[in-house]
């Protein structure tokens, strides 16, 4: 073997083939690793917005339900996002009259949408829509978290493929009653693997796991 391959004998060389070995390897594995991390998918990192919305006073404080602001949830996939009217009737006229509410003054004169910042983002190849996950029993709080709980909003989860597709393998596991979607906080009145599977029934949920599913 030795004669054959003379440069293995060379401690210089195999040392060489073990670094360039363990880089061809060791990188990879590395870029794989730090891609799922926060750090790379944006999870836990508050979003600025043109207005300071505060989702705990809105949703705890008034019980606004989340279908106020997000109002095509059930029959769209995108969820929407309220017009700027739609802030007005609920504040008094020394709130809207306050620097905290200085962009909403001016997206009403001239009559441009405000401009807010999106926290969750998919990729251009990814699908999904927000109706059929709300009409199978999927809560708000699954994929969103505890809003009723954050000043700022965050991305609450990793949105990373392996997340999506365990709920797709498993769907009992994060089912609720519809009249339960928008509750935060909420608790099954009996193990949730049970009440699952038969929501799971009710709903005529599939485990839909095909890439053409989410990629289309």
């Amino acid at each position: 073997m030795a004669a054959l391959f003379p440069r293995w004998t060379n401690p210089a060389a195999r040392a060489t083939l073990l670094a360039l070995a363990i880089i061809a390897v060791g990188v990879p594995v590395m870029l794989m690793t730090w891609v799922r991390t926060p750090n790379a998918t944006g999870q836990f990192k508050p979003v600025a917005q043109p207005v300071p919305f505060d989702h705990r006073l809105h949703v705890t404080g008034f019980n606004i339900d989340c279908r106020y602001c997000h109002a095509s949830v059930e029959r769209s996939a995108i969820a929407g996002l309220p017009s700027t009217e739609t802030c007005l009737p609920c504040h008094s006229p020394v709130w809207t009259s306050s620097r905290e509410f200085a962009p909403v003054r001016t997206s009403l004169a001239t009559g441009r949408p405000l401009q807010w910042n999106r926290v969750y983002r998919l990729p251009g190849f990814v699908y999904f829509n927000h109706a059929i996950h709300v009409s199978k029993g999927v809560g708000c709080e699954t994929c969103h978290g505890r809003v009723d709980r954050m000043a700022q909003v965050y991305q609450a989860v990793p949105l990373a493929m392996n997340w999506c597709v365990s709920c797709h393998r498993g769907p009992e596991e994060h089912l609720r009653p519809a009249a339960a979607i928008t509750t935060m906080g909420w608790k099954p009145p009996i193990p949730q693997r049970e009440l699952g599977r038969i929501l799971k029934a009710q709903y005529h949920v599939r485990e839909l796991t095909d890439c053409t599913t989410c990629h289309r």
